[in-house]
């Protein structure tokens, strides 16, 4: 038997495992199964591999389903600062298919936890979308996973109750890799996220949603042809949201190391 090592991350709510043993691409979504069955608050769990202090390589994240987060890709960088000693300090991450590197700062916050603050990766596109049986509706499409913002325009086919069920539909109709339901309600900044990961077989009503907080800015501030900053809460926590009509997304939150494990697994199946 051989042991792969994993850190447990609170990223606003959105438990995230973090794993730093080599683990192949293949056999990633098995032991990302073995690990939510392990640590039972566990919503994601993504790969990573930590550069050398001072080699000015980035980190290198992937997901287990192969989707882009923004909650892991702050907990990589402060799993990084972790390993260099550092409490403080900018950490470029490359998440696996979305280029280039994401650059995250983070700073000191309360209770030993970290203020992340990083430039998230400009949607592909930001419209509604003509979905059969189901009319218009808001979509935003980044690298690895497609958003649709449930809010007044999307009611009257989507709902928290249906949502389950209608994700898997949806996800088919939009042709997309991962999918996230946001349920945002803009008057109260609340949102309420539901993520889709086929590949990774996770279908979870998450704490909170770097991605699809973003997606919620990007889609407001294109909506509205005007800057938007949007403190969203949510289950877990809140994320904040600075969103450009252009594209430009800034995303604040907070992540916070929680404990370090093993998992055992059999040899050769890495």
């Amino acid at each position: 038997m051989g042991k792969i090592h994993y850190t447990l991350f609170n990223p606003s709510g959105n438990m995230t495992i973090l794993v730093d043993s080599p683990v192949s691409p293949d056999r990633q979504p098995a032991v990302a199964g073995k690990l939510m069955e392990l640590e039972r608050e566990t919503e994601q769990v993504g790969f990573v591999r930590l550069p050398g202090p001072g080699t000015g390589e980035p980190v290198e994240l992937r997901m287990a389903g192969g989707e882009f987060c923004g909650n892991a890709t702050m907990s990589a960088a402060s799993l990084y600062l972790d390993r260099c000693g550092e409490r403080t300090g900018t950490v470029r991450v490359r998440v696996a298919g979305t280029e280039p590197p994401v650059e995250v700062t983070l700073a000191e916050g309360p209770d030993g936890s970290r203020q992340g603050t990083l430039s998230m990766p400009k949607p592909l596109s930001v419209r509604t979308e003509m979905l059969e049986g189901f009319g218009r509706v808001p979509v935003v499409r980044f690298p690895g996973i497609t958003h649709l913002i449930a809010d007044e325009s999307s009611r009257g086919f989507l709902t928290r109750e249906n949502a389950e069920a209608q994700a898997p539909v949806l996800c088919g109709e939009l042709g997309a890799e991962a999918l996230g339901l946001m349920f945002l309600d803009p008057d109260r900044r609340s949102l309420t996220p539901l993520v889709y990961v086929p590949e990774a077989g996770t279908l979870c009503w998450e704490s909170s949603c770097a991605s699809g907080t973003t997606a919620a800015g990007a889609w407001l501030a294109n909506r509205s042809g005007g800057p938007v900053t949007l403190a969203l809460q949510q289950p877990g926590g809140t994320l904040t949201i600075t969103a450009e009509p252009e594209g430009d997304l800034c995303l604040t939150g907070a992540v916070r190391s929680v404990r370090d494990g093993f998992l055992e697994i059999e040899e050769g199946k890495r």
